[in-house]
């Protein structure tokens, strides 16, 4: 059996639940608000539905991926961080 590549490995420990949770958030924040209620500095937003939506996922999903990342980082073992 062949070592995967540790990189790639921790790039999947992120990606992948920040993506469940992206959608998971997505569903629940677009469930209370109508994107067309929304407004950006005062200003109304002013695109179709599956533009919010698609913007709104993919925020969500790199807040995951930031909350993620970290976790990850903060898990590195004394050997790899004074290697």
């Amino acid at each position: 059996m062949t070592e995967t590549n540790p990189f790639a490995r921790r790039l999947m420990w992120v990606l992948w639940p920040s993506f469940l949770v992206a959608a998971a958030a997505c569903g629940i924040f677009f469930t209370v608000f109508d994107p067309h209620d929304l407004h950006v500095f005062g200003q109304p937003v002013e695109a179709s539905r599956e533009v919010i939506y698609t913007v709104g996922f993919f925020v969500f999903w790199a807040m995951a991926i930031a909350s993620s990342a970290l976790t990850v980082f903060l898990e590195r073992s004394p050997w790899e961080v004074n290697r």
